[in-house]
């Protein structure tokens, strides 16, 4: 299966899922999970200069909120978290520490853990601050938005700014979900 390059994201997703059904890979959403995986996990992310380096209580704070796991057996496969945000009496869900394993790569699992936890959270605030083309890409497939920090409230702005998540637009994009877009501009007191 190649990288998907149209835009017929339910058939997409099918494929992905037909893929970890064919591995026998389960797609687990866990709300906490073993030190020795945490651990793993952690150190993956300080190895890897594409993911922000998370400590193990962090992460187990993070999977509190719900992790989807991509698992055969033992070995994990792929993963994401959300970290909850409180901004200002709001919380503020934002995806991340996305991994999938480079031997599945080609089968868009990063884009079916997205799916599934953007779907999870879709009555709530979410926000994906990404870098990489692939990820914007992905997150306007699973029908979030891209949002410029103009559109958003000052308020916000400067929580942002002060939670370490704002971050050049040159680079870094913020895309949001259907329910966080509908009160973005509405939501000047926070």
């Amino acid at each position: 299966m190649d990288t998907i390059l149209d835009t017929d994201i339910i058939s997409v997703i099918e494929k992905a899922e037909a893929y970890c059904f064919d591995e026998d890979i389960e797609i687990k959403l866990v709300y906490k999970l073993s030190n020795k995986t945490l651990e793993l996990i952690s150190e993956r992310s300080k190895e890897l200069s594409t993911l922000y380096y998370v400590d193990v209580d962090m992460l187990r704070t993070r999977a509190e909120n719900g992790c989807f796991i991509l698992k055969k057996n033992d070995r994990i496969y792929g993963h994401i978290f959300v970290h909850e945000h409180q901004v200002k009496g709001h919380s503020v869900y934002e995806r991340t520490s996305l991994w999938v394993d480079r031997e599945c790569r080609n089968y868009n699992l990063g884009l079916l853990l997205m799916s599934r936890m953007t779907e999870l959270f879709s009555n709530s605030f979410l926000i994906s601050v990404a870098q990489t083309p692939k990820v914007h890409h992905y997150n306007e497939l699973i029908g979030m938005t891209h949002v410029t920090l103009a559109k958003m409230s000052a308020g916000l702005v400067e929580e942002l700014e002060k939670l370490g998540k704002l971050r050049d637009e040159l680079n870094f994009k913020y895309y949001v979900n259907e329910c966080f877009k509908s009160e973005i501009g509405h939501l000047t007191q926070i």
